[in-house]
């Protein structure tokens, strides 16, 4: 979908995510579902649920790690070439390269049956995050791909896509080149839908696994706010748990 119409741009885009978003959480609360009780899972053994992205999307693992409110056992696949701040065309060269997986994910865990792996592509046809993907799925990790099923079927490119790889998929409803606002003949369309979009996805796949435990008479572990009371001592001592496991502590 890209939004059209009269008014102002800012506008028509808003509500252009507003749609988007709508239409994903209502059709994607089954996969959300299944991709909670993978995560909820890995959290009852003691696993950690891992998050990539590459390019923008390294932004997922971000918003995923050492949050106020979010789940204790998480760990972001960061390396500074794939992300922006070292060289941002540099970093889409690596993303379309091949041969990049295996240093990418030196020095975390990735344990099969314990862990699980979320990836983050949009477009789910480059070939970085899909040869994570292919070593997570050597590894014996399941694996959640959060990406557009439109996007990915539209690229002409031989080749699997990320939806094809997963165990569980979350279609974020994001149009092909991810833009909602057209601004005119010969001009490319601007507004970008696919980080709000598929945060509140990965959010919600979180904080049903939070829910998913406290169902199953466990405990969920979750950082809190570092300006609320107990915050400091309580934060602390998630964070000893877990140093060992997650390398950016």
């Amino acid at each position: 979908m890209t939004a059209r119409g009269e008014g102002v741009t800012g506008a028509r885009y808003a509500l252009g995510v507003r749609e988007i978003l709508a239409a994903a959480v209502e059709e994607e609360l089954p996969a959300i579902q299944k991709a909670a009780e993978l995560v909820a899972h890995s959290f009852a053994r003691e696993g950690v649920f891992y998050v990539f992205g590459s390019g923008h999307s390294h932004m997922f693992g971000e918003e995923a790690f050492y949050r106020a409110g979010g789940a204790v056992r998480v760990c972001p696949i960061l390396k500074g070439p794939h992300m922006l701040h070292e060289g941002a065309v540099r970093s889409t060269v690596l993303e379309r390269e091949k041969g990049h997986a295996e240093a990418l994910l030196e020095g975390y865990r990735l344990e099969g049956g314990r862990d699980v792996l979320l990836i983050a592509s949009n477009s789910g046809a480059n070939p970085l995050p899909l040869e994570v993907a292919g070593v997570g799925r050597e590894r014996g990790v399941p694996l959640i791909a959060i990406t557009s099923r439109r996007y990915a079927t539209s690229i002409e490119r031989p080749g699997p896509r990320l939806h094809d790889l997963a165990d569980v998929v979350v279609d974020n409803h994001c149009p092909p080149g991810d833009a909602l606002v057209e601004l005119g003949s010969g001009l490319p369309a601007c507004g970008p839908s696919s980080t709000v979009v598929g945060m509140t996805l990965l959010n919600a796949i979180i904080v049903e696994a939070l829910g998913i435990q406290l169902r199953a008479g466990e405990t969920p572990q979750v950082f809190m706010s570092a300006n609320m009371s107990g915050a400091d001592r309580h934060n602390s001592r998630m964070v000893r748990e877990m140093s060992s496991l997650v390398p950016h502590l």
